[in-house]
Protein backbone atom coordinates (compact mmCIF):
# COMPACT_ATOMS: atom_id res chain seq x y z
CA UNK A 1 0.00 0.00 0.00
CA UNK A 2 1.36 3.38 -0.86
CA UNK A 3 0.60 6.51 1.05
CA UNK A 4 1.05 10.10 0.09
CA UNK A 5 1.57 13.01 2.42
CA UNK A 6 1.09 16.67 1.72
CA UNK A 7 3.56 19.10 3.15
CA UNK A 8 3.34 22.84 3.65
CA UNK A 9 5.87 24.57 1.51
CA UNK A 10 7.94 27.08 3.47
CA UNK A 11 10.35 29.00 1.34
CA UNK A 12 13.99 28.82 2.28
CA UNK A 13 15.27 31.97 3.93
CA UNK A 14 17.77 32.35 1.11
CA UNK A 15 15.19 31.97 -1.67
CA UNK A 16 13.74 34.99 -3.54
CA UNK A 17 10.21 33.79 -2.65
CA UNK A 18 10.96 34.18 1.04
CA UNK A 19 12.00 37.79 0.45
CA UNK A 20 8.74 38.55 -1.42
CA UNK A 21 6.61 37.07 1.40
CA UNK A 22 8.50 39.09 3.99
CA UNK A 23 8.11 42.32 2.04
CA UNK A 24 4.37 41.72 1.52
CA UNK A 25 3.83 41.03 5.22
CA UNK A 26 5.78 44.13 6.22
CA UNK A 27 3.80 46.27 3.75
CA UNK A 28 0.53 44.75 5.01
CA UNK A 29 1.23 45.48 8.67
CA UNK A 30 2.62 48.92 7.90
CA UNK A 31 -0.58 49.71 6.00
CA UNK A 32 -2.70 48.66 8.97
CA UNK A 33 -0.46 50.62 11.31
CA UNK A 34 -0.65 53.73 9.11
CA UNK A 35 -4.43 53.35 8.82
CA UNK A 36 -5.03 52.98 12.54
CA UNK A 37 -2.57 55.70 13.49
CA UNK A 38 -3.45 58.24 10.80
CA UNK A 39 -3.65 61.90 11.90
CA UNK A 40 -6.98 62.22 13.67
CA UNK A 41 -7.38 58.49 14.17
CA UNK A 42 -9.59 55.77 12.70
CA UNK A 43 -12.71 57.81 11.88
CA UNK A 44 -10.61 60.23 9.83
CA UNK A 45 -8.81 57.38 8.07
CA UNK A 46 -12.23 56.05 7.01
CA UNK A 47 -13.34 59.45 5.68
CA UNK A 48 -13.83 59.59 1.93
CA UNK A 49 -13.22 63.33 1.81
CA UNK A 50 -9.59 64.17 1.31
CA UNK A 51 -8.18 67.63 1.88
CA UNK A 52 -5.00 69.04 0.40
CA UNK A 53 -4.24 70.29 3.90
CA UNK A 54 -4.37 67.51 6.50
CA UNK A 55 -5.83 68.60 9.82
CA UNK A 56 -3.28 67.82 12.56
CA UNK A 57 -4.31 65.78 15.55
CA UNK A 58 -3.66 62.70 17.68
CA UNK A 59 -4.48 59.22 16.42
CA UNK A 60 -5.30 58.04 19.92
CA UNK A 61 -5.68 54.34 20.67
CA UNK A 62 -6.37 51.96 17.77
CA UNK A 63 -10.11 51.89 17.05
CA UNK A 64 -10.94 53.62 20.37
CA UNK A 65 -9.34 56.97 19.51
CA UNK A 66 -9.62 59.53 22.33
CA UNK A 67 -12.33 57.67 24.23
CA UNK A 68 -10.57 58.01 27.55
CA UNK A 69 -10.32 61.80 27.25
CA UNK A 70 -14.13 61.84 27.29
CA UNK A 71 -14.53 59.43 30.17
CA UNK A 72 -12.48 61.70 32.46
CA UNK A 73 -13.79 64.72 34.36
CA UNK A 74 -11.24 67.10 32.79
CA UNK A 75 -11.87 66.59 29.08
CA UNK A 76 -11.49 70.32 28.34
CA UNK A 77 -7.98 70.39 29.80
CA UNK A 78 -6.91 67.19 28.04
CA UNK A 79 -8.04 68.52 24.66
CA UNK A 80 -6.40 71.91 25.34
CA UNK A 81 -3.08 70.21 26.09
CA UNK A 82 -3.31 68.06 22.95
CA UNK A 83 -4.08 71.06 20.73
CA UNK A 84 -0.89 72.72 22.04
CA UNK A 85 1.19 69.53 21.67
CA UNK A 86 0.11 69.05 18.04
CA UNK A 87 0.37 72.77 17.24
CA UNK A 88 -3.32 72.59 16.35
CA UNK A 89 -5.05 75.38 18.28
CA UNK A 90 -6.86 76.70 15.18
CA UNK A 91 -8.22 73.25 14.37
CA UNK A 92 -7.44 69.76 15.64
CA UNK A 93 -8.80 66.47 14.32
CA UNK A 94 -9.43 63.39 16.44
CA UNK A 95 -11.65 60.34 16.61
CA UNK A 96 -13.80 58.77 19.27
CA UNK A 97 -14.59 55.31 17.95
CA UNK A 98 -16.21 55.85 14.56
CA UNK A 99 -17.12 59.49 15.25
CA UNK A 100 -15.05 62.13 13.48
CA UNK A 101 -14.30 65.32 15.47
CA UNK A 102 -12.67 68.69 14.96
CA UNK A 103 -12.11 71.14 17.78
CA UNK A 104 -11.11 74.80 17.74
CA UNK A 105 -9.08 76.43 20.52
CA UNK A 106 -8.70 79.78 18.76
CA UNK A 107 -11.19 82.69 18.42
CA UNK A 108 -10.89 82.93 14.62
CA UNK A 109 -11.75 79.34 13.76
CA UNK A 110 -14.24 79.23 16.65
CA UNK A 111 -16.11 82.09 14.98
CA UNK A 112 -16.02 80.29 11.62
CA UNK A 113 -17.58 77.18 13.16
CA UNK A 114 -20.19 78.85 15.36
CA UNK A 115 -21.44 81.37 12.79
CA UNK A 116 -21.32 79.15 9.69
CA UNK A 117 -24.56 77.82 8.21
CA UNK A 118 -22.62 74.61 7.49
CA UNK A 119 -22.64 73.88 11.25
CA UNK A 120 -26.30 74.76 11.86
CA UNK A 121 -27.21 71.32 13.25
CA UNK A 122 -26.22 69.45 16.38
CA UNK A 123 -25.21 65.80 16.60
CA UNK A 124 -28.12 64.10 18.35
CA UNK A 125 -26.79 61.85 21.09
CA UNK A 126 -28.86 58.79 21.94
CA UNK A 127 -29.73 60.24 25.35
CA UNK A 128 -30.87 63.55 23.81
CA UNK A 129 -33.07 61.69 21.34
CA UNK A 130 -34.58 59.44 23.97
CA UNK A 131 -35.22 62.46 26.23
CA UNK A 132 -37.27 64.08 23.38
CA UNK A 133 -34.78 66.90 22.86
CA UNK A 134 -34.78 66.33 19.08
CA UNK A 135 -38.23 67.98 19.24
CA UNK A 136 -37.00 70.93 21.34
CA UNK A 137 -34.72 73.86 20.63
CA UNK A 138 -31.46 72.33 21.81
CA UNK A 139 -31.22 69.47 19.30
CA UNK A 140 -34.00 70.07 16.74
CA UNK A 141 -32.53 70.09 13.21
CA UNK A 142 -32.11 73.47 11.57
CA UNK A 143 -35.23 74.29 9.57
CA UNK A 144 -38.72 75.77 9.80
CA UNK A 145 -39.69 73.94 13.00
CA UNK A 146 -36.50 75.03 14.78
CA UNK A 147 -36.87 78.64 13.56
CA UNK A 148 -40.43 78.74 14.91
CA UNK A 149 -39.24 77.51 18.31
CA UNK A 150 -36.49 80.09 18.35
CA UNK A 151 -38.83 82.93 17.40
CA UNK A 152 -41.44 81.90 19.98
CA UNK A 153 -38.91 81.74 22.81
CA UNK A 154 -37.33 85.05 21.78
CA UNK A 155 -40.69 86.83 21.86
CA UNK A 156 -42.51 85.11 24.69
CA UNK A 157 -39.76 83.95 27.04
CA UNK A 158 -36.50 85.87 26.63
CA UNK A 159 -37.45 89.28 25.23
CA UNK A 160 -36.16 92.37 27.13
CA UNK A 161 -39.75 93.13 28.17
CA UNK A 162 -40.28 89.63 29.60
CA UNK A 163 -36.95 89.74 31.42
CA UNK A 164 -37.79 93.14 32.89
CA UNK A 165 -41.30 92.05 33.92
CA UNK A 166 -39.91 89.03 35.77
CA UNK A 167 -37.46 91.21 37.75
CA UNK A 168 -39.80 91.53 40.76
CA UNK A 169 -40.06 87.76 41.10
CA UNK A 170 -36.27 87.37 40.87
CA UNK A 171 -35.90 89.99 43.61
CA UNK A 172 -38.34 88.07 45.86
CA UNK A 173 -36.50 84.82 45.25
CA UNK A 174 -33.19 86.52 46.04
CA UNK A 175 -34.51 87.95 49.32
CA UNK A 176 -35.93 84.54 50.20
CA UNK A 177 -32.47 83.09 49.58
CA UNK A 178 -30.98 85.79 51.87
CA UNK A 179 -33.35 84.64 54.64
CA UNK A 180 -32.38 81.02 54.02
CA UNK A 181 -28.68 81.93 54.35
CA UNK A 182 -29.43 83.57 57.73
CA UNK A 183 -31.33 80.47 58.85
CA UNK A 184 -28.47 78.16 57.80
CA UNK A 185 -25.99 80.26 59.77
CA UNK A 186 -28.25 80.23 62.85
CA UNK A 187 -28.86 76.49 62.71
CA UNK A 188 -25.58 75.09 61.37
CA UNK A 189 -23.01 77.89 61.50
CA UNK A 190 -22.21 77.43 57.77
CA UNK A 191 -23.88 77.58 54.34
CA UNK A 192 -23.93 74.93 51.63
CA UNK A 193 -24.19 77.42 48.80
CA UNK A 194 -25.14 75.25 45.83
CA UNK A 195 -28.27 73.71 47.33
CA UNK A 196 -29.76 77.16 48.03
CA UNK A 197 -28.80 78.46 44.60
CA UNK A 198 -30.18 75.39 42.84
CA UNK A 199 -33.54 75.66 44.60
CA UNK A 200 -33.88 79.37 43.77
CA UNK A 201 -32.82 78.80 40.16
CA UNK A 202 -35.31 75.97 39.64
CA UNK A 203 -38.08 78.08 41.17
CA UNK A 204 -37.21 80.97 38.85
CA UNK A 205 -37.51 78.72 35.80
CA UNK A 206 -40.73 77.10 37.01
CA UNK A 207 -42.37 80.51 37.44
CA UNK A 208 -41.26 81.63 33.96
CA UNK A 209 -42.42 78.42 32.28
CA UNK A 210 -45.39 77.24 34.34
CA UNK A 211 -46.43 80.41 36.15
CA UNK A 212 -46.12 78.92 39.63
CA UNK A 213 -43.53 78.72 42.38
CA UNK A 214 -42.87 75.85 44.75
CA UNK A 215 -41.90 75.45 48.38
CA UNK A 216 -40.75 71.87 47.82
CA UNK A 217 -39.75 70.37 44.48
CA UNK A 218 -39.38 66.76 45.55
CA UNK A 219 -39.81 64.69 42.39
CA UNK A 220 -39.05 67.55 39.96
CA UNK A 221 -35.55 68.00 41.31
CA UNK A 222 -34.91 64.29 40.90
CA UNK A 223 -36.12 64.44 37.28
CA UNK A 224 -33.80 67.35 36.46
CA UNK A 225 -30.81 65.71 38.18
CA UNK A 226 -31.41 62.41 36.39
CA UNK A 227 -31.66 64.22 33.04
CA UNK A 228 -28.39 66.05 33.64
CA UNK A 229 -26.63 62.82 34.51
CA UNK A 230 -27.92 61.03 31.41
CA UNK A 231 -26.97 63.83 29.03
CA UNK A 232 -23.58 64.31 30.67
CA UNK A 233 -22.48 60.67 30.80
CA UNK A 234 -20.20 59.38 28.06
CA UNK A 235 -22.35 56.89 26.14
CA UNK A 236 -20.30 54.31 24.23
CA UNK A 237 -23.32 53.59 22.01
CA UNK A 238 -22.99 57.05 20.39
CA UNK A 239 -19.62 56.14 18.89
CA UNK A 240 -19.60 52.34 18.50
CA UNK A 241 -22.59 51.08 16.47
CA UNK A 242 -22.27 47.45 17.61
CA UNK A 243 -22.45 48.43 21.28
CA UNK A 244 -25.65 50.42 20.64
CA UNK A 245 -27.51 47.16 19.98
CA UNK A 246 -27.06 46.07 23.58
CA UNK A 247 -27.52 49.30 25.63
CA UNK A 248 -24.71 48.08 27.88
CA UNK A 249 -24.77 51.20 30.10
CA UNK A 250 -28.55 51.20 30.40
CA UNK A 251 -28.77 54.77 29.09
CA UNK A 252 -31.66 54.01 26.72
CA UNK A 253 -33.65 52.23 29.40
CA UNK A 254 -33.06 54.97 31.99
CA UNK A 255 -34.01 57.67 29.49
CA UNK A 256 -37.30 55.97 28.66
CA UNK A 257 -38.11 55.52 32.33
CA UNK A 258 -37.36 59.20 32.92
CA UNK A 259 -39.45 60.39 29.96
CA UNK A 260 -42.44 58.42 31.25
CA UNK A 261 -42.21 60.34 34.55
CA UNK A 262 -41.65 63.66 32.76
CA UNK A 263 -44.72 63.07 30.59
CA UNK A 264 -46.87 62.57 33.69
CA UNK A 265 -45.50 65.68 35.42
CA UNK A 266 -45.68 68.07 32.44
CA UNK A 267 -49.03 66.74 31.17
CA UNK A 268 -50.60 67.35 34.58
CA UNK A 269 -49.54 71.02 34.52
CA UNK A 270 -50.63 71.46 30.88
CA UNK A 271 -54.05 70.01 31.75
CA UNK A 272 -54.36 72.44 34.66
CA UNK A 273 -53.81 75.29 32.19
CA UNK A 274 -56.38 73.82 29.80
CA UNK A 275 -58.99 73.63 32.55
CA UNK A 276 -58.30 77.20 33.60
CA UNK A 277 -58.63 78.40 30.02
CA UNK A 278 -61.98 76.61 29.67
CA UNK A 279 -63.26 78.57 32.66
CA UNK A 280 -61.77 81.84 31.39
CA UNK A 281 -61.68 82.27 27.60
CA UNK A 282 -59.30 85.24 27.70
CA UNK A 283 -55.84 84.69 29.11
CA UNK A 284 -53.93 87.91 29.75
CA UNK A 285 -50.17 87.82 30.37
CA UNK A 286 -50.12 84.04 30.48
CA UNK A 287 -47.01 81.96 31.07
CA UNK A 288 -45.11 79.97 28.47
CA UNK A 289 -47.56 77.05 28.68
CA UNK A 290 -50.33 79.41 27.59
CA UNK A 291 -48.21 80.57 24.65
CA UNK A 292 -47.76 76.97 23.46
CA UNK A 293 -51.45 76.17 23.98
CA UNK A 294 -52.34 79.07 21.70
CA UNK A 295 -50.01 77.65 19.06
CA UNK A 296 -51.55 74.21 19.50
CA UNK A 297 -54.93 75.69 18.55
CA UNK A 298 -53.31 76.95 15.34
CA UNK A 299 -52.14 73.36 14.63
CA UNK A 300 -48.49 74.40 14.87
CA UNK A 301 -47.61 72.17 17.83
CA UNK A 302 -48.57 68.68 18.91
CA UNK A 303 -48.82 67.71 22.56
CA UNK A 304 -45.60 65.71 22.35
CA UNK A 305 -43.85 68.79 20.90
CA UNK A 306 -45.18 70.86 23.78
CA UNK A 307 -43.98 68.41 26.42
CA UNK A 308 -40.51 68.30 24.82
CA UNK A 309 -40.20 72.11 24.68
CA UNK A 310 -41.43 72.66 28.25
CA UNK A 311 -39.19 69.89 29.62
CA UNK A 312 -36.17 71.38 27.88
CA UNK A 313 -36.95 74.86 29.28
CA UNK A 314 -36.94 73.49 32.83
CA UNK A 315 -33.88 71.37 32.20
CA UNK A 316 -31.66 73.92 30.46
CA UNK A 317 -32.56 76.88 32.64
CA UNK A 318 -31.77 75.45 36.04
CA UNK A 319 -28.19 74.41 36.71
CA UNK A 320 -26.12 77.01 34.84
CA UNK A 321 -27.14 79.92 37.08
CA UNK A 322 -26.51 77.93 40.27
CA UNK A 323 -23.14 76.59 39.08
CA UNK A 324 -21.88 80.00 37.92
CA UNK A 325 -22.93 81.69 41.17
CA UNK A 326 -21.24 79.01 43.24
CA UNK A 327 -17.96 79.67 41.38
CA UNK A 328 -18.41 83.42 41.95
CA UNK A 329 -19.03 82.99 45.68
CA UNK A 330 -15.95 80.76 45.94
CA UNK A 331 -13.94 83.56 44.38
CA UNK A 332 -15.47 86.11 46.78
CA UNK A 333 -14.30 84.00 49.71
CA UNK A 334 -10.82 83.62 48.23
CA UNK A 335 -10.51 87.32 47.26
CA UNK A 336 -11.92 89.40 50.15
CA UNK A 337 -10.50 92.61 48.63
CA UNK A 338 -12.56 92.06 45.46
CA UNK A 339 -15.62 91.25 47.56
CA UNK A 340 -15.19 94.45 49.62
CA UNK A 341 -14.81 96.58 46.50
CA UNK A 342 -18.04 95.16 45.05
CA UNK A 343 -19.85 95.84 48.32
CA UNK A 344 -18.61 99.43 48.32
CA UNK A 345 -19.92 99.86 44.76
CA UNK A 346 -23.34 98.51 45.78
CA UNK A 347 -23.47 100.91 48.75
CA UNK A 348 -22.51 103.89 46.60
CA UNK A 349 -25.32 103.14 44.15
CA UNK A 350 -28.04 101.77 46.46
CA UNK A 351 -27.23 103.28 49.83
CA UNK A 352 -28.12 101.53 53.06
CA UNK A 353 -31.83 102.23 53.24
CA UNK A 354 -33.21 99.73 50.72
CA UNK A 355 -32.43 96.38 49.12
CA UNK A 356 -30.67 96.28 45.76
CA UNK A 357 -33.08 95.77 42.84
CA UNK A 358 -33.09 94.94 39.15
CA UNK A 359 -32.96 98.58 38.05
CA UNK A 360 -29.67 99.11 39.94
CA UNK A 361 -27.75 96.56 37.86
CA UNK A 362 -26.75 98.87 34.95
CA UNK A 363 -24.95 101.09 37.51
CA UNK A 364 -22.75 98.31 38.94
CA UNK A 365 -19.90 97.90 36.41
CA UNK A 366 -17.48 96.23 38.84
CA UNK A 367 -20.10 93.62 39.74
CA UNK A 368 -20.49 92.93 36.00
CA UNK A 369 -16.71 92.61 35.71
CA UNK A 370 -16.67 89.98 38.49
CA UNK A 371 -19.29 87.94 36.63
CA UNK A 372 -17.36 88.22 33.35
CA UNK A 373 -14.07 87.24 34.96
CA UNK A 374 -15.70 84.18 36.54
CA UNK A 375 -17.16 83.23 33.15
CA UNK A 376 -13.64 83.50 31.74
CA UNK A 377 -11.85 81.49 34.44
CA UNK A 378 -14.65 79.00 35.13
CA UNK A 379 -16.87 78.82 32.00
CA UNK A 380 -19.91 76.66 32.92
CA UNK A 381 -19.77 75.10 29.45
CA UNK A 382 -16.01 74.82 28.72
CA UNK A 383 -16.72 72.89 25.52
CA UNK A 384 -19.87 75.00 24.92
CA UNK A 385 -21.92 72.08 26.24
CA UNK A 386 -23.36 70.81 22.98
CA UNK A 387 -21.36 70.44 19.77
CA UNK A 388 -22.23 71.28 16.16
CA UNK A 389 -22.57 68.96 13.17
CA UNK A 390 -21.30 69.71 9.65
CA UNK A 391 -24.31 69.27 7.34
CA UNK A 392 -22.12 69.41 4.22
CA UNK A 393 -18.43 69.59 3.31
CA UNK A 394 -17.11 72.99 4.35
CA UNK A 395 -13.91 74.96 4.65
CA UNK A 396 -12.55 76.00 8.06
CA UNK A 397 -9.37 78.00 7.67
CA UNK A 398 -7.20 76.14 5.13
CA UNK A 399 -8.82 72.78 5.93
CA UNK A 400 -11.75 70.92 4.40
CA UNK A 401 -14.12 69.49 7.04
CA UNK A 402 -16.31 66.70 5.62
CA UNK A 403 -20.06 66.43 6.17
CA UNK A 404 -21.00 64.47 9.28
CA UNK A 405 -18.07 65.75 11.32
CA UNK A 406 -18.79 66.83 14.88
CA UNK A 407 -17.28 70.27 15.57
CA UNK A 408 -16.48 71.59 19.04
CA UNK A 409 -15.09 74.81 20.50
CA UNK A 410 -12.86 74.63 23.57
CA UNK A 411 -13.84 77.91 25.23
CA UNK A 412 -11.82 77.00 28.34
CA UNK A 413 -8.69 76.71 26.21
CA UNK A 414 -9.35 80.10 24.59
CA UNK A 415 -10.01 81.86 27.89
CA UNK A 416 -6.82 80.41 29.42
CA UNK A 417 -4.52 81.18 26.48
CA UNK A 418 -1.61 83.45 27.41
CA UNK A 419 -1.44 84.73 23.82
CA UNK A 420 -4.99 86.07 24.14
CA UNK A 421 -5.23 87.07 27.83
CA UNK A 422 -2.61 88.68 30.09
CA UNK A 423 -1.93 86.48 33.14
CA UNK A 424 -4.80 84.13 32.25
CA UNK A 425 -4.56 82.13 35.50
CA UNK A 426 -5.01 85.24 37.63
CA UNK A 427 -8.54 86.14 38.78
CA UNK A 428 -8.67 89.86 37.94
CA UNK A 429 -12.03 91.58 37.26
CA UNK A 430 -10.16 94.81 36.47
CA UNK A 431 -9.26 93.42 33.04
CA UNK A 432 -12.90 94.13 32.10
CA UNK A 433 -13.01 97.65 33.55
CA UNK A 434 -10.74 99.20 30.93
CA UNK A 435 -12.04 97.32 27.88
CA UNK A 436 -15.61 96.51 26.92
CA UNK A 437 -15.74 92.82 26.03
CA UNK A 438 -19.17 91.38 25.33
CA UNK A 439 -19.99 87.87 26.55
CA UNK A 440 -23.04 87.60 24.30
CA UNK A 441 -21.28 85.92 21.36
CA UNK A 442 -19.88 88.78 19.27
CA UNK A 443 -16.34 88.44 20.67
CA UNK A 444 -15.04 84.88 20.51
CA UNK A 445 -12.32 85.56 23.06
CA UNK A 446 -15.10 85.12 25.62
CA UNK A 447 -18.31 83.53 24.38
CA UNK A 448 -19.50 81.30 27.23
CA UNK A 449 -23.02 81.09 25.77
CA UNK A 450 -21.88 80.23 22.25
CA UNK A 451 -22.49 82.31 19.13
CA UNK A 452 -24.37 82.25 15.86
CA UNK A 453 -27.65 80.45 15.20
CA UNK A 454 -27.32 78.10 18.15
CA UNK A 455 -26.31 80.69 20.75
CA UNK A 456 -28.01 80.11 24.13
CA UNK A 457 -31.40 81.87 23.86
CA UNK A 458 -31.66 82.47 27.62
CA UNK A 459 -28.28 84.17 28.05
CA UNK A 460 -29.68 87.64 28.90
CA UNK A 461 -32.12 86.26 31.48
CA UNK A 462 -29.42 84.07 33.00
CA UNK A 463 -27.00 86.99 33.34
CA UNK A 464 -29.67 89.26 34.84
CA UNK A 465 -30.46 86.58 37.43
CA UNK A 466 -26.81 85.97 38.34
CA UNK A 467 -26.05 89.70 38.66
CA UNK A 468 -29.09 90.44 40.84
CA UNK A 469 -28.63 87.49 43.21
CA UNK A 470 -24.91 88.20 43.52
CA UNK A 471 -25.66 91.83 44.42
CA UNK A 472 -28.23 90.72 47.03
CA UNK A 473 -25.87 88.17 48.59
CA UNK A 474 -23.01 90.69 48.76
CA UNK A 475 -25.21 93.50 50.09
CA UNK A 476 -26.40 91.42 53.02
CA UNK A 477 -23.39 89.30 53.97
CA UNK A 478 -19.64 89.19 54.23
CA UNK A 479 -18.59 85.81 52.87
CA UNK A 480 -15.68 84.06 54.56
CA UNK A 481 -14.16 80.59 54.46
CA UNK A 482 -15.21 77.60 56.50
CA UNK A 483 -12.15 75.49 55.81
CA UNK A 484 -10.18 75.31 52.59
CA UNK A 485 -11.88 76.42 49.34
CA UNK A 486 -11.09 73.77 46.74
CA UNK A 487 -11.24 75.04 43.13
CA UNK A 488 -10.86 71.56 41.63
CA UNK A 489 -13.12 71.10 38.61
CA UNK A 490 -15.43 68.31 37.53
CA UNK A 491 -16.93 68.37 34.04
CA UNK A 492 -20.35 66.77 33.84
CA UNK A 493 -22.99 68.53 31.74
CA UNK A 494 -21.45 71.75 33.10
CA UNK A 495 -18.14 72.58 34.75
CA UNK A 496 -18.88 72.16 38.45
CA UNK A 497 -16.86 72.50 41.63
CA UNK A 498 -15.61 69.01 42.48
CA UNK A 499 -16.19 69.73 46.17
CA UNK A 500 -19.27 71.93 46.73
CA UNK A 501 -18.60 75.25 48.42
CA UNK A 502 -19.23 75.39 52.17
CA UNK A 503 -18.59 78.79 53.77
CA UNK A 504 -19.80 81.30 56.35
CA UNK A 505 -21.95 84.36 55.74
CA UNK A 506 -21.59 87.11 58.33
CA UNK A 507 -24.48 89.59 58.41
CA UNK A 508 -23.45 93.10 57.34
CA UNK A 509 -24.79 96.09 59.21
Amino acid sequence: MSSSTSTLFIPNASSPLFGCHTILLVVFFLSIFAFLFAPGGLAWALSKTRSKSTIPGPSGFPILGLVFAFTSSLTHKTLAKLSTTFNAKPLMAFSVGFTRFVISSHPDTAKEILTSSAFADRPVKESAYELLFHRAMGFAPYGEYWRNLRRISAIHMFSPKKISNSGCFREKLGLKMVNQVSSCMSLDGFVEVKSLLHFASLNNVMMSVFGKSYDDFGEVEKLVSEGYELLGVFNWSDHFPIISWFDVQGVRRRCRDLVAKVNVFVTEIVNEHRERRCLNDEVVDGDFVDVLLDLELENKFSESDMIAVLWEMIFRGTDTVAILLEWIMARMVLHPEIQARAQMEIESVVGSGRPVCDSDLPNLPYLHAIVKETLRVHPPGPLLSWARLAIHDTQVGPHMVPAGTTAMVNMWSITHDGEIWVNPEKFDPDRFMGEEISVMGSDLRLAPFGAGRRVCPGKAMGLATVQLWLAQLLQNFKWVGSGRVDLSECLKMSLEMKKPLVCKAMARV
